[in-house]
Parts: C-alpha cells; structure tokens; sequence
C-alpha cells in the first residue's frame, strides 16, 4: 500500500514534467497523509490542469463520505471488479506527483520501522491515481482521490508486499486519455523495476501526521536510532 508521501518539487518544475496548462501555489510537503489535501493532474476538456483534492475516494454514489478514509489505495488487479473503482477506471483517471513515498517493515526491534523510498536519480515519481466527485446533502462537493497499488519489486519488495502504480512520464497521456484501451491502460499498471528506487530508514516521528518536516525524510543509522515506544 501507499499510506504516506513527500512532495518538495516546485510547481514549475513539475509543470515541465507534467506539462499541466496552469501553475498552482505549493508548498513543501514531508509527510502527507490520508484525508489531507494532495496534488492532482487530471483532463479537463482536454487540457492538463493541476489542482488539489482529497487523499481517500468518495464513490459519487456513497451515503457516507467517511468511507473515503478506508479508499485511499486500490489494486490494479480488481478495479473493474470493486463499484467504487470500476467507474472512475473508465473516465476518471488523474496523475499524482511524489519525491517520494513511504513504507513500514516489521522487525525484531517491536513495531515497525518506517522506510522513505525515492527514485534514485531524484526525478519526481508519478503515480497512477483515480478521483471522483461526491455530492452531500447540502449541495456541498468534494473531490477525493486514490493511488493505485501494484506488487512490490526491487527495493520496495524488501520493505512491503505492495507499491504504487509509477508511471513514466512518456505513458502518462495514455493514462489519461479516454481513447486508450481498456487493456493497454492495464499494461501501464505493472511493477516497475526500470525505474529504479533506494530506501533509507527514516525516524518513527513519521508516523504522526502533524510531523511535516524535512526530518521526517532524513536518513538515520538503526543501529543509533532508539526503539520505537509505539507505532
């Protein structure tokens, strides 16, 4: 799965990357966490358009926008089969940039021990991701989105079973775009080990979500670190 992440690139850079048609103001992001606001590339008539939206699906049909918090990942093996993916794998598909995402092991020391991955060559990672609009009551929207998740390989599958869908950038317009296949879209949803990742232990102060900032990156020596008091 995929349950935190760090975004730092400037949006200008990420623009060249992207090639999205606006600029959006962003900040540094260290530990962005479920419910949080991310950033999202989506098609909007046919132009690229960054903006934010939640992280955690809320299926438009939905009575309880609360179930967005347990659909922050989806499998690329059963998003035809699950309701509240089948739709937005049709016709609402969107890319989520990241410098990188974590992951958590366990090991002999109690808890787990929370890893940073990121591409070794530092270029921002592009996820494969899916959004939908929910209605409330009141008229109310909110847009909420999902990182797709795939096996894990290379340096990910030392730490964790699943990953994110990673993209490169030359196969993002046939992400995106709804003349694509229904079978080519699901060849780009495969692990990826020629975009190479590296892993580094980070602290556990990771694990609270009020922690944003640049430790939460930095590498540490585990055998220096001191055991977690909880996870």
């Amino acid at each position: 799965m995929c349950g935190r992440f760090a975004l730092r690139t400037p949006a200008a850079r990420l623009r060249e990357v992207l090639h999205f048609d606006n600029t959006p103001a962003l900040s540094k992001r260290y530990n962005i966490a479920p419910s949080q606001e991310v950033l999202v590339v989506r098609l909007v008539q046919g132009r690229r358009l960054a903006e934010t939206m939640r992280w955690g699906l809320i299926p438009a049909w939905s009575n309880d926008p609360a179930i967005g918090n347990r659909l922050i990942n989806a499998r690329a093996e059963t998003l035809e089969q699950k309701p509240a993916f089948r739709e937005p794998f049709r016709n609402k598909r969107c890319l989520i940039p990241a410098d990188g995402f974590y992951e958590w092991q366990a090991g002999s020391r109690g808890g787990k021990q929370p890893f940073y991955l990121r591409r070794r060559d530092e270029q921002p990672l592009v996820f494969a991701g899916l959004w939908d609009e929910w209605t409330a009551p009141d008229g109310g929207k909110i847009r909420g989105c999902t990182i797709i998740t795939v096996d894990a390989v290379g340096a990910a599958a030392d730490i964790h079973t699943r990953m994110p869908a990673i993209l490169a950038p030359e196969e993002c317009d046939l992400w995106l775009d709804d003349a694509t296949e229904t079978e080519r879209r699901k060849e780009l949803l495969r692990p990826r080990d020629d975009i190479l990742l590296q892993a580094h232990p980070v602290r556990r102060n990771v694990n609270d979500p009020k922690n944003d900032t640049p430790d939460c990156i930095t590498p540490i020596d585990l055998k220096s670190d001191p055991p977690p008091t909880l996870f």
